[in-house]
C-alpha cells in the first residue's frame, strides 16, 4: 500500500499537483486549492496543531504518514514537513489508500 501511495504522490508531484512548506500550504489553503493535507509523523506539535485547526475549519481531510525525509523524496524534494494535493481526483486516490493503510 505504501508503494501506491508514494507512486500516486510522485505522479501528482510530478504534474504540478501538490504543494509544499508551510507559508506555501496556508496561501492554497486560503484560496481553498487543496483537497488533501498530508504532515510528517515527526513534524512538531505546533505545527500538527496549527493545520489540525485550519484543515478542519475548512472541512479538508488531514493525515499523518511518513518521516519529514521521507515524504520530501517522495515528491522529489528535501525534508518536507507538510504537503498538500490541489487535484481533487488526487487526494481522494491517495486519501483512501492512505485511510486502508492508517
Amino acid at each position: 500500500m505504501n508503494v501506491k501511495i508514494k507512486n500516486l504522490l510522485t505522479l501528482a508531484a510530478k504534474s504540478g499537483n501538490i504543494v509544499s512548506g508551510d507559508e506555501t500550504c496556508i496561501n492554497y489553503l486560503k484560496k481553498n486549492a487543496i483537497h488533501l493535507i498530508i504532515l510528517a509523523e515527526d513534524a512538531s506539535e505546533n505545527t500538527k496543531k496549527k493545520f489540525k485547526d485550519k484543515a478542519s475549519y475548512r472541512d479538508i481531510p488531514i493525515r499523518f504518514w511518513q518521516q519529514k525525509e521521507e515524504l520530501g523524496n517522495t515528491i522529489g524534494k528535501a525534508s518536507r514537513t507538510i504537503i498538500g494535493v490541489i487535484d481533487k481526483g488526487f487526494a481522494e486516490k491517495i486519501l483512501k489508500y492512505l485511510d486502508e493503510l492508517l
